[in-house]
């Protein structure tokens, strides 16, 4: 697969950052509307401002601005009427009160017409739940625990904001998610019609909840979240009945977490995913299973060897509708539920999200590449593709390329390699930039903004981004050979990635660096100290000293499935800091409680005080510390998305090309 673009944005980070990015899709009960959010740079360019637009379903006119707040809109969804709910934070007709508005929700008339709220709340609103054919509206709302209903609510966050009351007091775990602390107040759902609980005392068990509502809007069903040993959380499924506010566990699997229902059209049955418990021997695995109401449930095609991520039902109820990584790209399938067949309906290289079916085997969806941004699309029943217009799809200053390489166990190794432009770098080699993915379950499959390869690409560099061992979409087995042996595996595949890509002709094999955040972090520090043979390392977010880490991160009981002290000994990159006579460019931010700060601290202090490479007895160093105090796990905020980007180009410049390390003003 080739792109080429003989300009574009991506040389110049201030014309990148303003490129319009599409998020979120929503199709209307008759399938004859459908709508996305777009988001663009306010004034000051320090934050992105989403508005909602409708498409053609047809594909051929160009999309249509519907909404103008000032600070925007999200989470579109139809109701049953074809009437437009979305949320928003704008100022309330007839609401009391001087302090900045809460996230609220708002309907706009399928005849058109202004926007009206429908629903304003002290701790603002979620996520919104309407019902495809009945006049039932759910939202997500989190509400203080001593509340007495909704309206009581408003009363205790005035309390302890008047009070200058900040304190949580916990008695289960978690504590903290992502980039924020957990409680007081707890996710409800509530009854837009009657502004009333439909979940009483949910005791946490709504946090980071799937919820789907039945199309008569009579029952929820929803990933309910339940304590496990050693302060560890499960997911079961309950339904919840929308009128009495009854909750009934429907399945519970001890060895599991369940999650993504999908209700049957006709509410009969229900679709959800199955991820097991992994053991330090065992990884995981995700199946999809059906359960009838009333019946046990049944794992549906046991013998596809792939993860489904997302989980739909056709309109008529005839098939699952699903998607998996697969390959480096994230396919429509369709399953189904009575014979196990699956069906692959889309064959491009692209990854699909927000799938959302429609009457007449029609999908729409948004589908993305490392070729092409998120984009809408129309997905008719023969699995023809059809581009709904909506944003100018940037040209991309270089070219993408499938590549393989071969393990040392004889197992295929596929990357993305994305080739800079022939004429940016004249008749030069390319410096070779390694990026490795996340998760560690996960895959180089769709369009990063925060990670965007083209930005090397425009300076002149190729990239290199594998799916080693861990990654998803290439079967059970190839997760497998990492689980529990991080720096093995998956090491030996991003080396024999690596071999493969230097003996391309247009690849300088004498200039290289390797980079990641997250777990990516983690192989990047972990490469650091066991080969010399990069020039540069650049770590974000990343694990480092593994028995502190699993302790303090958000969720510890997950990774302590599979990190015992054996594994972390014999795993964690910091017991070779001695080893490592890299530059490193260490990022961190200290919101981030996935990886918390922490190990960017210790990391930053044992480069300097016990690598290879110390720092001199002046106090200088190769070593760089790129420090964020208000960005959490990810640099969002497009100011610091920037210098992000500025630091490490700088730093890639001087150690791969000699050039000189010329840093923005705006770091002082």
């Amino acid at each position: 697969m080739t792109v080429v673009g003989e300009t574009s944005p991506f040389s110049n980070l201030d014309e990148f950052l303003a490129l319009p990015r599409v998020a979120g899709l929503a199709v209307s009960a008759d399938g004859s509307r459908a709508v996305t959010g777009v988001s663009e740079l306010n004034a000051k360019r320090t934050e992105y401002v989403t508005a909602i637009w409708e498409l053609d379903v047809a594909g051929e006119q160009p999309a249509r601005r519907l909404t103008r707040g000032a600070k925007g809109e999200s989470a579109p969804v139809f109701t049953a009427t074809g009437d437009l709910l979305f949320i928003a934070r704008r100022d309330v007709p007839g609401a009391e009160g001087t302090d900045e508005p809460t996230a609220s929700l708002w309907r706009l008339p399928a005849g058109g017409g202004e926007a009206v709220a429908l629903l304003d709340l002290a701790g603002g609103v979620e996520a919104v739940h309407a019902a495809h054919a009945a006049d039932v509206t759910l939202v997500t709302a989190s509400l203080m625990p001593s509340a007495a209903d909704v309206a009581d609510d408003e009363r205790v966050r005035a309390l302890r904001k008047d009070t200058k009351v900040s304190a949580v007091l916990h008695t289960g775990y978690p504590v903290r998610h992502w980039d924020h602390d957990i409680g007081p107040a707890e996710p409800h759902l509530v009854d837009v019609a009657g502004r009333r609980d439909v979940t009483p005392r949910p005791g946490g068990g709504l946090r980071e909840a799937d919820v789907d509502l039945s199309a008569d809007g009579r029952f929820a069903v929803v990933s309910w979240a339940v304590p496990g040993p050693g302060a560890s959380i499960r997911h079961e499924l309950v339904r919840v009945d929308v009128k009495t506010g009854e909750r009934t566990t429907i399945v519970d699997d001890p060895g599991a977490d369940l999650g993504a229902p999908a209700i049957s059209p006709d509410g009969s049955a229900v679709a959800f995913v199955r991820e097991s418990h992994s053991t330090p021997e065992l990884a995981p695995r995700i199946t999809l299973c059906h359960m009838r109401f009333g019946e046990e449930f049944t794992t549906v095609a046991a013998d596809w060897d792939r993860w489904p991520a997302s989980v739909a039902w056709t309109t008529d109820g005839s098939a699952l509708v699903v998607t998996a990584d697969d390959a480096g790209r994230r396919p429509v399938f369709l399953v189904d539920a009575g014979d196990s067949s699956v069906t692959r309906l889309t064959n491009d290289d692209f990854s699909y999200t927000d799938v959302r079916p429609a009457p007449g085997g029609v999908l729409f969806a948004l589908r993305s590449s490392y070729a092409a941004a998120p984009h809408p699309v129309r997905i008719d029943r023969d699995g023809s593709v059809t581009v709904l217009p909506c944003v100018e799809m940037p040209a991309l200053p270089g070219e993408l390329a499938d590549v393989s390489a071969v393990a040392d166990d004889g197992t295929e190794v596929r990357s993305w390699l994305v080739l800079p432009s022939p004429d940016s770098e004249a008749d030069t080699l390319a410096p070779l930039v390694l990026w490795i993915h996340g998760g560690p379950l996960g895959s180089w499959n769709t369009w990063h903004w925060r990670w965007n390869p083209w930005l090397l690409a425009a300076q002149g560099y190729a990239v290199l981004m594998p799916d080693p061992a861990l990654s998803t979409g290439y079967g059970q087995d190839f997760i497998q050979r990492g689980w529990g042996a991080w720096g093995f595996a998956p090491y030996t595949d991003l080396m024999a990635a690596t071999d493969q890509a230097l003996r391309h002709p247009r690849v300088d094999a004498t200039r290289t660096a390797a980079m990641g955040g997250s777990f990516g972090g983690y192989m990047a520090n972990w490469i650091a100290g066991h080969t010399d043979r990069f020039d540069a390392i650049v770590t974000h977010a990343s694990l480092w000293a593994l028995d502190q880490f699993g302790p303090t991160t958000d969720g510890g009981y997950w990774w302590a499935r599979e990190m015992t002290a054996e594994m972390a000994e014999r795993n964690s990159p910091h017991r070779s800091v001695g080893e490592i006579s890299t530059p490193t460019l260490v990022i961190h931010g200290d919101k981030d409680y996935r990886v918390p700060i922490g190990e960017g601290l210790r990391l930053w202090f044992e480069l300097l005080t016990r690598s290879g490479l110390p720092a001199a007895d002046d106090g200088t160093s190769p070593h760089r510390f790129l420090y964020f105090p208000t960005e959490g796990h990810w640099v969002l905020a497009p100011q610091h998305t920037k210098i992000w980007y500025q630091v490490i180009l700088a730093f890639l410049g001087r150690h791969l090309r000699g050039e000189d390390e010329e840093l923005p003003d705006t770091l002082g």
